[in-house]
């Protein structure tokens, strides 16, 4: 079966997550990026949005995820967001990439990331 790749970059959220009481309360910007493999020739080659992964879905899964839950970390945002696309879509792998820029770490950094990485 051939393998092909769907990425969706940089989407921008605004959530309330974090350890810290303050990061619930007034929340953040979330980066999130996901890829994901499947069997998109089909859809390739006959140009046919039916035979297709509709990445509006994916990206309307993460944002859900993103604004209406809360997490403590951005494992388990990410751990989340992994499952509801997995639930939701046929595919053979997927990576799910979660940032939160400038965390609250005592010092300047640009973000802290976290991923996962599936093979269904």
């Amino acid at each position: 079966m051939d393998s092909c790749k769907l990425s969706l970059k940089n989407m921008i959220f605004y959530g309330h997550h974090g350890v810290y009481p303050f990061e619930k309360e007034f929340g953040q910007r979330i980066e999130v990026d996901v890829d994901v493999w499947a069997d998109f020739l089909t859809a390739a080659h006959s140009d046919n949005f039916e035979a297709t992964i509709n990445y509006v879905g994916i990206y309307n899964v993460v944002q859900a995820t993103v604004e209406e839950q809360s997490f403590d970390l951005i494992e388990g945002l990410t751990q989340a967001i992994c499952e509801k696309i997995t639930g939701a879509f046929q595919l053979q792998k997927i990576l799910v990439r979660v940032r939160k820029p400038q965390p609250p770490a005592g010092g300047l950094m640009d973000c802290a990331e976290f991923e996962i990485y599936r093979e269904l």
